[in-house]
């Protein structure tokens, strides 16, 4: 248990639980589009029967209670790092508390798998959910068979090019939006429901017990179906920083549960009825005259869940980037006021060219549907695995509640993980393969950029050799400020060395700034900046971000004056190192790693956008280094 207040626990207010019900619950909030509908398709060959129904809708249930409502909502939501939450906010966690190199290694590994299947999950969600929503067209006409492609198509492609203006404006309607959702969820189940209130039954977890013992191995096929109904609990988690905790559990537990859980009873009420109904017993669930409205508010509630599947794939993306995962990419600030409100162009073209690929690929959401289950359930695994050691070492749970609580969780995970394995031949191979690549990516990334320091502080100087020389030496000192940018702050920069030896002067005011990424979410104005004089004119500058941060050089250079360090923007040069990578005499990375890692590399971000310094006052000096 937390024995210190989190800046998780904010008050509750309106506001926050609107916002809830627009951000973190739209992707969930979506599933009673396909989720009881593809959980029957597989027993629906012959007919289904009674039981079978009520034993899938106990299944969805208790999916619903366990996974989502006592794992993410009462145990999992506590695991805050610093108030955020998140994949990789619990890596870092649970790495602050490893007692080894080899141990916080092996949980940057799993962290890196979670975050590499939520972006397979990112470009998947999308697709799934307006092609769902759009097919609720052919219930009211099969004339328009043919349309739902183009359709969705054009909703998905304007979606991702309005991108750039950011999402504040689309913000103050989504939650409004999601609220007339759960409402119209709740109240077509609830209406089916009065009328056939036998199907209430399947409350009892023995209804689900009872269709597992008689399909035995064969569960596991409905499992990975019944998953669908839990897509988007991440979430949950993922946002938790944005509104705090409490606002996430009173909406799920007051509000989103009930109507979810109403409409997928009303779905198997209608279906015990109406047998036909279970080709798409969402739509037919409404009356014919609101089916037309129900798919226009559908298709409007599934952009809201590809919108926050986006934002949040910039989130993960940027943190990635923060946390070294990554080479740099372009984050564009899309407001002035909110400062988690971000676009990033490199990310964006990506997903929008998975999306594209999968409609035109899958053609339905139920062919989509093999594909969606598998990134969601490696995700849920990663998270329990950290969250073990998390509670166990940072909350000081003792071992035998660890167990308790997380043992049956994670056994639970890894059924529905299993039978989404199952589906790889009929789609599951898509967010494993994304998430293969992606993992190579990051992990190639990340040691490629070790060997490349540990390189760089086998060759460079001690900065301590060069201060004690420097007052023997005859090195002109000129006008100005010099800003010489390292990842090494105990050794002298490449850039430096280069000047003095082609340029032979030192500039009057040095300043050795390197810049530094905690595994924390942000980092206070008063530990922002550590500074220290080496020698007269010359000082070391650290400036620490979190992983939800973007650095901003020159601001926090002109901030420097309250140290006594006079800092004129227009006076200072920025001497740059641009490494070109070759590969060494006993190379310590395969060649086609190298490759992968150079190509990368070539293709970052300039130092120059990233740290936000105004191109015409850069200096650029290349080195080549051997790994």
């Amino acid at each position: 248990m937390l024995s210190h207040p989190s800046p998780a626990d904010r008050p509750l207010s309106t506001a926050g639980l609107i916002g809830v019900l627009g951000v973190v619950y739209g992707d969930i909030g979506t599933s009673p589009l396909y989720a009881l509908r593809e959980s029957l398709a597989h027993f629906a060959d012959d007919g289904v029967e009674r039981w079978e129904v009520l034993g899938l809708l106990s299944l969805i249930f208790w999916s619903l209670i366990l996974t989502v409502t006592i794992k993410y909502v009462l145990f999992i939501l506590r695991a805050d790092n610093k108030g955020e939450g998140g994949i990789l906010a619990l890596m870092a966690l649970a790495q602050r508390h490893a007692h080894s190199d080899r141990g916080r290694w092996l949980l940057a590994l799993i962290g890196i798998t979670g975050a590499a299947l939520f972006f397979g999950d990112g470009i998947i969600t999308p697709a799934i959910s307006v092609l769902s929503a759009v097919e609720g067209l052919k219930v009211i006409s099969p004339a328009f068979e043919t349309s739902v492609i183009p359709i969705a198509l054009g909703i998905l492609l304007a979606l991702f090019l309005v991108q750039w203006k950011g999402t504040s404006s689309m913000g103050l309607v989504f939650g409004p939006i999601c609220a007339v959702w759960f409402g119209v969820l709740g109240l077509l189940g609830l209406i089916e429901v009065v009328q056939q209130p036998g199907v209430l039954v399947a409350l009892s977890p023995h209804y689900a017990i009872a269709f597992c013992i008689h399909y035995k191995l064969a569960a596991f096929i409905a499992f990975g179906a019944v998953v669908l109904a839990v897509t988007g609990a991440e979430a949950l988690y993922a946002d938790m920083g944005h509104f705090g905790r409490k606002p996430i559990r009173v909406a799920w537990i007051g509000f989103v549960l009930p109507a979810l859980a109403l409409n997928y009873f009303g779905q198997g009420a209608l279906i015990l009825s109406t047998p036909d109904a279970i080709e798409n017993p969402f739509f037919l669930l409404a009356p014919e005259w609101f089916r037309l409205p129900l798919v226009i508010l559908a298709t409007a509630a599934t952009v809201i869940a590809s919108q926050a599947m986006i934002s949040g794939a910039y989130s993960i993306a940027r943190q990635c980037v923060q946390l070294g995962f990554l080479p740099r990419l372009q984050v564009v600030h899309t407001s002035e006021t909110e400062q988690g409100q971000i676009y990033m162009p490199q990310v964006n073209t990506m997903l929008l060219i998975g999306v594209v690929i999968l409609v035109l690929e899958f053609k339905n959401s139920s062919a989509l549907a093999a594909a969606y289950g598998l990134a969601v359930t490696g995700t849920f695994l990663c998270t329990s695995c950290l969250a073990i050691l998390v509670f166990r070492r940072a909350f000081r749970w003792p071992w035998l509640a660890v167990i308790g609580v997380f043992g049956p969780l994670w056994m639970l995970d890894a059924a529905f993980f299993i039978s989404t394995a199952l589906k790889i031949p009929q789609g599951g191979y898509v967010p494993l393969l994304l998430g293969l690549v992606l993992f190579f990516l990051m992990l190639t990334w990340k040691q490629g950029r070790e060997l490349l320091f540990a390189r760089f502080r086998q060759d460079s100087l001690p900065l301590k050799s060069f201060i004690a020389r420097l007052p023997q030496s005859r090195t002109v000192r000129v006008p100005g400020i010099a800003v010489f940018m390292t990842g090494q702050a105990d050794f002298v920069p490449g850039a430096l060395l280069h000047n003095l030896k082609h340029n032979k002067v030192l500039h009057e005011r040095v300043l050795f700034v390197t810049v530094v990424n905690d595994d924390i979410p942000r980092v206070g104005t008063a530990a922002r900046r550590e500074v220290t004089e080496l020698a007269p004119g010359i000082h070391r500058v650290i400036l620490r971000y979190g992983f939800q941060e973007s650095p901003n050089i020159p601001k926090e250079l002109e901030s420097l004056q309250e140290f006594g360090i006079p800092f004129e923007a227009m006076q200072a040069s920025y001497f740059l190192g641009r490494e070109t990578v070759v590969a060494a005499a006993v190379p310590k990375m395969s060649r086609w790693r190298q490759w992968i890692f150079t190509t990368l590399s070539r293709n970052s971000l300039s130092a120059t956008e990233f740290f936000r310094i105004p191109s015409d006052r850069v200096v650029e000096l290349g080195v080549r280094v051997a790994i």
